[in-house]
This record gives C-alpha cells, sequence and structure tokens, in this order.
C-alpha cells in the first residue's frame, strides 16, 4: 500500500476539485502539468509543484501517515489473505476518497466504481477459495441494500440526506461488512453515524458550523467500516 501512495496522491491532486469541474489537469498556481509520466516532487511526500514550489493536493505526509496507519492495522490483525486483499484494494481507493471528500465535498465516479468492482470481484475469489457462496451473496445484497439506502434519503430528503457519491462508496463499504453478517453491517453504519454526529455537534457547539451546513459522510463511512472490521479480524 505504501508503494502506491503516489497513485493515491495524483487521485486526491486530480480529483479534489469542484463538481462541476471534471479534474485538475495541472498545478493551480503555475499550471504545470500533473502527470505520472514523469517524476513529479507533488505526488510524493513533500506535495510540491517541481516548477512553482506551490502546495498541490493533499498536506505533506497525510496520505503517507494515513497508509502507514492503515497498513499497519491490517498486518496487526491479519485477516485471511483473499479478504485481505479485498480489503487492500476497497482502502487504496478509500483513502483518497477521504481526502477528496473533505476538501470539496465529493465521492467521484472514478474511485467509488473502480472501489465496489474491486472489492466484489476479490470478495468473489475469497469465496472460491474456501469461504463458500453463501458469504459473497450476503456481501453482495449487503452492499446494494446500504447503497439502496443511502440512495432513498438522497431522493426523499434531498440536501438533508446523504449524497448519490455516499451511494456509490456504500456498495464497496457494505460488501465488506456484510461479508461477515449483518450485524456487522449494521453495527459499521452505526459507528460512521455516530462519528459524524458527534464531530457536528462539536462543531456546532464551536460555532464552526451551523444547522444548516452539509458535512461531507464520506469520511465516516469509512472510518466506521474499518472500526467494524477490525472488531472481526
Amino acid at each position: 500500500m505504501l508503494a502506491i501512495t503516489p497513485l493515491m496522491r495524483y487521485a486526491i491532486a486530480r480529483f479534489a476539485v469542484p463538481a462541476e469541474v471534471d479534474n485538475r489537469s495541472g498545478c493551480d498556481a503555475c499550471g504545470a502539468p500533473i502527470s505520472l509520466d514523469r517524476p513529479w516532487p507533488a505526488l510524493g511526500p513533500t506535495a510540491r509543484c517541481d516548477a512553482c514550489g506551490a502546495r498541490v493536493g493533499a498536506p505533506p505526509g497525510s496520505v503517507e501517515l494515513v497508509a502507514v496507519a492503515v497498513l499497519a492495522g491490517l498486518l496487526l490483525t491479519r485477516p485471511p489473505v483473499a479478504e485481505f486483499a479485498a480489503a487492500a484494494w476497497w482502502l487504496a481507493f478509500a483513502i483518497p476518497l477521504v481526502f477528496v471528500d473533505l476538501a470539496v465535498h465529493r465521492l467521484p465516479d472514478r474511485l467509488t466504481w473502480p472501489a465496489a468492482a474491486g472489492t466484489w470481484l476479490l470478495l468473489g475469489v475469497a469465496a472460491l477459495t474456501g469461504a463458500g457462496v453463501a458469504p459473497w451473496g450476503r456481501a453482495t445484497a449487503a452492499g446494494l441494500g446500504l447503497a439502496l439506502f443511502f440512495a432513498v434519503t438522497t431522493l426523499l430528503l434531498g440536501a438533508r440526506g446523504f449524497g448519490i457519491g455516499d451511494a456509490k462508496l456504500a456498495l464497496s463499504a457494505g460488501a465488506l461488512l456484510g461479508w461477515y453478517g449483518w450485524s456487522l453491517l449494521v453495527t459499521g453504519l452505526l459507528l460512521a453515524l455516530v462519528l459524524s454526529g458527534l464531530v457536528a455537534l462539536v462543531l456546532l457547539v464551536t460555532g464552526r458550523a451551523r444547522w444548516s451546513s452539509h458535512l461531507p459522510f464520506g469520511p465516516y463511512l469509512v472510518l466506521g467500516t474499518l472500526g467494524a472490521l477490525l472488531l472481526v479480524w
């Protein structure tokens, strides 16, 4: 996972832009192109443009610290190899999604769809290599069910509900949790809701948010999913 932190930084730099903008093609300060075809310090821990020195993307060292912490948690808990692969694939997309959602309140399709497809397929490999079809079927139903729940709240509540991006992220998060059982799916969702509620309360009390403020839910869904998974690994 540490080896792909430049790719994570690349995704964050490209997609942490307003919804009306497709992606970022270069440094905001000088326009130097963002590219994986040549060495570029902005894709490393310093997060600086090699042309003008401006910061691009996530804060220096932040992506690397998160990746180290997550990898350490996976190695300490030591889930089965196939399940480890599914979780690692999901996290490779979930980490950039957290940074993008915190920055611009969006969860781009170019990250949520590959996260869902790869997680589902790798759980299928886990099913074929010993776990059996039952947990894979449950994971599929859980991912679709959680995504549908998020999408319905969006249709019914509009801006007061979850976003469609949250529903797409829920496809992969729900599949991972559902693999281990329906109770873990509920646990992960409750953890996410409690965490987001506590943060919202703190922001309200400190005057950093209002009742009408819209907070990104993606980071809490990722944290809730991780927290629930750590209970079973």
